[in-house]
Parts: C-alpha cells; structure tokens; sequence
C-alpha cells in the first residue's frame, strides 16, 4: 500500500549566501551532492543540504524573467551547469535541471500567478507534471482541481507544483492547461521506486478539490510557441518548447556518463599501476576508453550546438527545431553505448552495488527512458522538416 505523506514543509529560507549565476556554478555544490548519493539512494529523495545547494546555486531563479529578480539566463550555461553536477550525483542533477525547466515553464503564467510564485523572491522551488492528469471542474473564476500525478521530481522540496490536466469550458469542450498549485494544498504519495535515478523522490502530487483560480493558469499551447506571455520578454522564453525540452533530461545523462568515465578511468588506472611490472597492459582497455570518451564528447558537442543555437535565436524554424530535437536524442543513445562499454568492461568491481560505476550505469539508462528521449518522433520530426526545404535553401 502506497504511503501518503505531507513528507515535510518547503525548506526554510535562510539567510544565506546570495544565489549565484549557473555560469558560477560553486565547486562545493557537486561535491556535497556525491557525499550524499548514498543517502538520496537509500532514501529516494535528496538531501535536504543538497535540495538547497541547488537553490543557492541559481538553479530556481536562472530562467525567471528580471521583473521577478531572476537571471533570465542562457540553455549553454544550464547545460553546463546541470551536467557538473550529475557527473557526481545524476539524481541531484536531474532535479536542478526540473527545478530550472519548471520555473521557466512558470514564466509563461499571467501576471497574477507570476506574482504569486515569486512574491518572496525568485527561488522559489516549482515542480511539476506534463502529462495531464486528475480532473478539472467549472468554478467562479477557475477551477476545481482533484486527482494524482505520479513522477514528479523534486516534490518533496518543492514550494509550487504545476499540472497539467484537461480543463472543461462553458461550451463543453475541454482544453489542457497546466494549474499552479501551492504546497500547502497538495499531499505527496510515496510510489518512486526504480533501479535508477532513485534520489529525485519523483512521488506522486495528491489533491482533493483544490480551488485553482484562473490567473493561476495558463495554456498548454502557449508554451508550445514559445512566446512570453507579457510580450516582448527575456530570450530564454522565446524558444519553443519542444525545441529546448530535451536538454532537461539529456544534460543528467551526459553528466552520468562523465562520471562513469572518471571512475572507469580511476578503476583501470589503478589496477595498471599495481599490476605486475612482467604483465604488458591490455590494449583492449585503452581501445574501450577511447571510444567511449570520444562518443561522450560528441554527445557534449551536439547538445551544446543546441543550447548555443537557443541562446542564439536559431531555433525559431521548424527545420532548426526539429535538429534540435534530433540532436538531444541522438546525444543520449550515443551515451548509452558509451557507458553500455564502460560497465560491461569495469570488471567485477564496477558491478558491485557500492560501485560508483554501476550507479552512473543504471542512473544514465533510467533518464533514458524519458519519453522526451525517444527516437522515432525526433526522427521522423526531422525527416519530415527537412523534405521539406528546397535544397538551395537549406545552409
């Protein structure tokens, strides 16, 4: 039986050192999320030092638009950043890359639910969910919203959820829209429980006739044209988001792979140096570490033509777009057989539970099999996008 818990109130602010920009990114942040993995494993949730690490580090406020005191920052330094951080705990850098994604989704809420969220400050922590789900009824000046949403990363410290459900309207028809709901009105049901990504407590929201006024709303097809809401406003909002999505949950992928790599690399090292000096060092171990960490930094080269080309502007088209989209996923399964390679050659050390190697393995497949990650509808995308350009345009 499922438990059900409020689990714990948002975290406290206190008066601590100013969020930094994710281009400052403090070394101390991946080194206390890789202290505590171990903790975020056996318990399916971060640390409580880890989930405000991230907010201090920026995470919260680095797509907040300036009118809110956020940064209105950039997807290369998003990227970078969540990678550093996954490359020591991916589960810690799955959540900073939600907590960023989310907050920017809260962007696009009209100017009373912007003001809602970020009256005490631009950190406050917004999770959420995509898929719709629960049920919507008609009230005066909103809705009434009930149900569950199961995975929802970062739940447990969050201030805000935003869900998406289908809504009904006075012609009875019916439109999806994602509702900003406060923490004090939703419970959290402990379901999170896989091989992989443990730590992001990705448990299921829980409300019971929750009143949603409709300023607290917004639709699910503004988010799809990438428009700012308020008009003219910060770049990071301009890009559509299916253009930008797959970097959320491609970046603590990347990062996965780099700390496969760093232990892999340690483990090897070091059973070279305490071989004996009689026995030539295998070849095939030095041919494994080249061809994962060269499809590694293909990876990290796609994805960064991506956040360049949304920082940039570039991905207004669907041709760009859709390369976009391509590339995020084509990153991903190039890191799949990177650390596929890693762990089948780790030898008997890297399969064991306490390896550091096998939990970047299992955290990287995991991510992978987010449904932003699949192939055949980035493919097919592209395919399609491109077709149908002469090729005189095409650059």
């Amino acid at each position: 039986m499922p438990e059900t818990t409020t689990y714990q109130a948002p975290l406290q602010r206190p008066n601590g050192p100013r969020p930094t920009h994710l281009s400052e990114l403090p070394d101390r942040l991946p080194e206390l999320a890789a202290r505590h993995a171990a903790y975020a494993e056996r318990e399916k949730v971060l640390h409580p030092e880890v989930a405000e690490a991230l907010r201090e580090a920026g995470f919260a406020r680095h797509f907040v638009p300036a009118k809110w005191g956020g940064h209105e920052g950039g997807f290369e330094d998003y990227l970078t950043a969540v990678t550093e951080v996954s490359r020591r705990d991916p589960s810690a850098g799955w959540c900073a890359a939600i907590l960023a994604s989310l907050s920017r989704m809260a962007a696009f809420l009209p100017e009373e639910g912007r003001d809602t969220v970020w009256a005490q400050g631009p950190d406050a922590l917004v999770v959420g969910a995509l898929v719709p789900g629960g049920a919507a009824r008609m009230a005066s000046g909103g809705w009434i919203l009930s149900g569950r949403w199961p995975y929802v990363s970062g739940v447990h410290f969050s201030d805000f959820a935003l869900l998406a459900a289908q809504v009904p309207l006075p012609s009875g028809r019916s439109q999806v829209r994602f509702l900003l709901v406060p923490r004090a009105a939703y419970g959290i049901e402990r379901t999170w429980d896989t091989v992989g990504m443990r730590g992001t407590g990705s448990d299921t929201v829980v409300l019971d006739e929750v009143f949603v006024p409709e300023g607290h709303t917004f639709l699910q097809r503004q988010l799809a044209t990438g428009r700012d809401p308020g008009g003219a406003g910060p770049a990071c909002l301009e890009v559509p988001h299916k253009n930008v999505s797959g970097l959320t949950f491609a970046a603590p992928v990347l990062g996965a792979v780099r700390g496969a790599l760093d232990a892999w690399t340690r483990t090897t090292a070091h059973k070279r140096a305490a071989a004996p000096s009689t026995q030539p060092p295998s070849v095939s171990a030095e041919l494994d570490l080249a061809h994962s960490s060269a499809q590694t930094d293909a990876a990290e080269l796609l994805l960064a033509r991506a956040a360049r080309d949304a920082d940039r502007g570039l991905l207004g088209t669907e041709l760009t777009g859709a390369r976009a989209q391509r590339d995020h996923v084509a990153a991903v399964d190039l890191l799949l057989d990177a650390v596929g390679r890693l762990q089948r050659t780790g030898g008997t050390g890297g399969q064991s539970l306490g390896a550091e190697l096998q939990r970047f393995w299992r955290d990287a497949n995991t991510a992978a099999g987010h449904a932003v990650l699949k192939w055949e509808p980035a493919a097919r995308r592209f395919g399609s996008a491109r077709l149908a350009v002469p090729l005189g345009d095409l650059s």
